[in-house]
């Protein structure tokens, strides 16, 4: 079985083509959209969710107020954050 460090290595050290890459990337983009879809279809407006900020490292916990396309309106007792879908876990 080939491992994520297999990968890794391959990407870094391979003697890979541009077009190789680039259906590596394709894969990447396609795979992360799918996840996003998922989480939208698993989330409702009023569910509890947490995340944590990229700028801060807080984690914080609050309640969806409305799901778009790529992100949630999440309301937390001290802000409102536009976060996006695949940084959201259910509590």
């Amino acid at each position: 079985m080939v491992t994520i460090k297999d990968i890794n290595t391959a990407i870094r050290f391979g003697n890979l083509t541009n077009d190789e890459l680039n259906t590596i990337v394709e894969a990447l983009k396609y795979a992360r959209a799918q996840m996003t879809r998922r989480q939208a279809r698993a989330l409702w407006p009023g569910d509890t969710v947490k995340f944590t900020s990229t700028r801060d490292g807080v984690t914080y916990q609050g309640t969806v107020e409305k799901i778009k396309l790529k992100f949630a309106l999440v309301k937390t007792p001290t802000a409102r954050y536009n976060v996006p879908l695949n940084m959201l876990e259910a509590v």
